[in-house]
């Protein structure tokens, strides 16, 4: 067999058994100091928007300063996406795009732009979670990042060890709440978590976070294509013993494992392997309280904060 290095080597199949390994960890960032090399991956498409960026600018005759004010940004955050050290959002993109008068010279850039916001390891994650038409989530210590709030991201983030540089947290927040837009596509994918009352009760970042983070949950469960539903911390029975994990599955029909754990990450795609988590995870949702009174142990939750 032909060794495989660089990025083809996260989507090398081992044996009989599909695996994609991506390397550290992203979800929960474990073991991850500053930016990595996965992190800079798509540095030289990341440097040229910001030299685009700021030839624009100049062109327009527009300062830093008023370019921050019209975008919701400071001036040196602006200097940290043109000198390629930060990555802005795709709306900032598009607005940028629209004050510079760019006519589509800056928003040609932002699917690659969005690509390179991810390390190499969680790229293939991320590309399947905006083809998935089910995701099937089970946390157990920290809540997935399709489900924090900015605060609760930016709490879990800045406690990592060793610290991560502020330029790496922002960039880890914009691709967090690129994340989102899940809950807003059409058609509505079905998505489905599981939580551990652990997760739900630890309190990242203080009291106002862990408010701020409950509250979030509550307006997302009631949205009719998600289902959240908690595991009890006192139920004798749990079919999740292995740790967390989460199901995709595709238009065509294909399934996905993602897992997780002490910085390693990988992506499962033999269908033994996924069919089988597909049924532990429905042995766990039958063994969590249902949806409805999910919610309410939520809102107590909330009450006594």
């Amino acid at each position: 067999m032909t060794e495989r290095t660089g990025p083809e080597a996260a989507t090398a199949v081992v044996g009989e058994r599909a695996t994609m390994n991506f390397g550290d960890s992203w979800e929960n960032d474990d073991g991850s100091g500053g930016r990595t090399a996965a992190d800079k991956s798509g540095q030289g498409i990341v440097t040229a928007f910001g030299q685009s960026l700021k030839a624009l600018r100049v062109r327009a005759g527009m300062e830093r300063e008023e370019l921050g004010r019209r975008l919701g940004y400071s001036a040196s955050s602006i200097a940290s996406f043109e000198q390629g050290r930060r990555i802005p959002s795709p709306r900032a993109i598009e607005q940028a795009d629209e004050v510079l008068g760019a006519e589509g010279l800056l928003t040609v850039w932002m699917e690659q732009m969005e690509r390179a916001q991810y390390p190499v390891f969680f790229q293939g994650m991320a590309k399947l979670e905006k083809e998935a038409v089910e995701l099937l989530v089970y946390d157990t210590h920290v809540l997935n990042g399709l489900l924090q709030t900015e605060e609760y991201m930016r709490a879990v983030l800045a406690m990592r060890r060793p610290v991560l540089d502020q330029e790496t947290i922002e960039q880890r927040v914009t691709a967090r709440l690129t994340r989102q837009n899940i809950f807003n596509r059409w058609p509505a994918p079905l998505l489905s978590f599981v939580l551990e009352e652990s997760a739900l009760r630890h309190p990242w970042g203080g009291t106002s976070v862990h408010r701020g983070q409950l509250e979030q949950l509550l307006l997302i469960g009631e949205k009719q294509n998600v289902e959240i539903q908690v595991m009890p911390t006192e139920r004798e029975y749990n079919a999740g013993v292995d740790g967390a994990f989460t199901v995709i599955a595709r238009k065509d029909g294909k399934r996905f494992v993602y897992t997780e754990a002490q910085g390693a990450s990988a992506l499962q795609t033999e269908p033994e392997q996924t069919t089988l988590a597909a049924a532990r995870y429905g042995i766990i949702r039958s063994q969590a309280l249902p949806s409805r009174e999910s919610l309410d142990f939520m809102e107590r939750l909330l009450g006594s904060l």
